[in-house]
């Protein structure tokens, strides 16, 4: 362990804050954006976060659209916000603390865990930045994904 959390808790920190900053630069939901990377590439992207997060955000994030074919889209929960708005590495630890409670609670690894916290509704939660709830404990969190946001099926 170097720092504060280990490796892998901060590879996870920064594949989240990367997903939510292409979600705002393509304005498109969060959720779509996973859908767009798919698992393997998201699995790459954690492997490799400490290489990518040495690069430029903005190289990173256009290769990704290109490659992935990402197109802008109409989702814009920023400029709705009434309040500050949170940043993309802010909404990238709440997804983080989320994810590494999934993983440890159902014991599954990190992707799986993630791609099943970006499939359930919680992220349009998370996303609303008009209400506190990003703000809220990592605990009840956790507990509203359990409760309320179990992931959706597939079509």
């Amino acid at each position: 362990m170097n720092g504060r959390e280990d490796k892998k808790s901060n590879d996870l920190f920064f594949t989240c804050g990367l997903i939510e900053y292409l979600a705002r630069k393509t304005q498109n939901h969060p959720s779509f954006i996973v859908q767009a990377l798919g698992e393997k590439r998201i699995a790459k992207l954690y492997e490799l976060a400490d290489v990518y997060h040495s690069d430029n955000i903005d190289r990173v994030s256009n290769d990704l659209i290109e490659d992935c074919h990402i197109q802008n889209g109409t989702f814009d929960n920023i400029t709705s916000c009434e309040y500050s708005v949170p940043t993309h590495w802010d909404i990238g630890k709440v997804y983080k603390r989320l994810i590494l409670k999934v993983a440890e609670a159902e014991n599954i690894d990190m992707v799986h865990a993630l791609m099943e916290v970006y499939k359930s509704r919680i992220t349009d939660l998370i996303e609303n930045y008009n209400s506190s709830f990003y703000y809220d404990s990592p605990s009840a969190i956790f507990e509203t994904y359990r409760n309320d946001c179990t992931p959706v099926a597939d079509d």
